[in-house]
């Protein structure tokens, strides 16, 4: 059997959660069929099981588009790219909007079986407008599509699943909940310090680490917010870069100097870490905090969990699926209003409850102790990419007799 991956990332250019799922489960899958990757970039490999094919960005034919629709336009000349030449793939499993294009004329041109994995939805995310103008009632279109002509959908939690079925038409049969993973090999505790030491984190102190990508549905604003009511002698360490827009990167600035008139012991990382850098972070962090509050599943949690450390996150998506309360971490309810959807009605009052958590944790170092046992303890017993890998190869089992 082969696989035929479409993506946006792939290593080296990975920024979110998307892209780490992709890389470990094209590399899982590879030890039990045949896999090909086709993204964004200029990657180029090829191994026994495994072949990866980088496209890159037209630029010049988009040099005088509107800056809101450029990304949009560049998307869609990509995903026709990756189709100009046939595929001899059985299935083909697009990841985030940005390969659903692509997957759609894959499927119409060369009767291939679609399979789409949720990672996030569109109508989930309204501050994508923000991004990409009117490109996001496009990017909207592209996936809706894309998902109601699917063979096969996976949802990464059982909420993502209620949220396919309640913003489009989706016979429930053709909905598979595959949880995100982790490679328990490569993300577990270490001792090493070396990236505290080079960022002057102090190392007798505790800190709260917050990993992720400078946008609205990550909620990093209201984690910036909540550093007043913070205790003072918590040091804090936002490895936060690649900002959606110039208006939340300002914003991220002018928050962060907002709470830096207070307290010297905030360390914003802005550039993307390598992976070994990252998990010395999640070793050595007191509490791991994810704010989001939009989240399908949260990977970033089961790699702070993974490397034994207590997590602090919103009570939103499939965290409430990952984090089991009081057990591995805390929930921080987010009271949502409908006129604006993934707000909290009272940011002030979210930011508070965010910071109260993370003081919980960081006064009762035995609380911290059994929250990083049962952490490691709950990634071992249910996000193990080995079993993800069989599950997803049994779903395309099931689409070959259709072709």
């Amino acid at each position: 059997m082969k696989a035929l991956f479409l993506t946006r990332e792939f290593p080296p250019y990975v920024y979110g959660g998307a892209g780490v799922h992709v890389e470990y489960l094209a590399e899982e899958l590879s030890k039990l069929i045949s896999v090909e990757v086709l993204c964004f970039g200029d990657q180029d490999l090829k191994t026994k099981n495994l072949s990866v094919k980088g496209f890159p960005y037209e630029d010049g034919l988009f040099k005088d588009t509107d800056e809101k629709l450029k990304g949009v336009f560049k998307t869609l000349s990509t995903g026709l790219h990756m189709n100009a030449d046939p595929t001899d793939a059985d299935v083909v499993h697009c990841h985030t909007w940005y390969s659903h294009f692509a997957g759609i004329l894959a499927k119409l041109c060369y009767g291939v079986p679609l399979v789409v994995t949720t990672h996030s939805l569109e109508p989930l995310r309204p501050w994508k407008r923000e991004q990409l103008g009117r490109g996001y009632d496009a990017s909207s279109w592209v996936e809706k599509t894309a998902i109601e002509m699917a063979d096969a959908v996976i949802a990464v939690s059982e909420e993502t699943k209620v949220d396919v079925l309640k913003h489009f038409d989706v016979d429930e049969s053709k909905i598979e909940v595959v949880y995100n993973g982790i490679n328990l090999d490569q993300y577990r505790k270490t001792e090493n310090t070396s990236v505290l030491d080079d960022y002057g984190i102090d190392k007798n102190k505790p800190f709260v680490l917050f990993v992720g990508r400078i946008t609205r549905q990550k909620g990093i604003i209201h984690l910036v917010n909540a550093i007043k009511y913070i205790d003072k002698e918590t040091q804090i360490v936002l490895c936060a870069g690649a900002p959606d827009t110039k208006e939340i990167a300002k914003e991220m600035e002018a928050a962060v100097a907002e709470a830096k008139k207070d307290r010297n012991n905030i360390f914003w990382i802005e550039k993307m870490l390598d992976k070994a850098d990252v998990i010395q972070l999640y070793s050595h962090a007191a509490v791991f905090c994810c704010p989001s509050i939009y989240e399908p599943f949260g990977i970033i949690n089961i790699e702070a969990m993974a490397c034994e450390t207590a997590v602090v996150a919103s009570a939103v998506g499939g965290i409430k699926e990952v984090v089991a309360p009081m057990e591995t971490g805390l929930l921080v309810p987010v009271e949502q209003q409908q006129k604006a959807p993934f707000e909290p009605i009272d940011p002030e009052q979210f930011s508070m409850d965010l910071a109260e958590g993370i003081n919980t944790v960081i006064s009762d170092k035995a609380l911290q102790n059994k929250m990083a046992k049962n952490g490691r303890q709950r990634v071992e017993e249910f996000f193990d990419w080995k079993a993800i890998a069989q599950q997803t190869k049994n779903i395309y089992e099931s689409l070959i007799p259709k072709k």
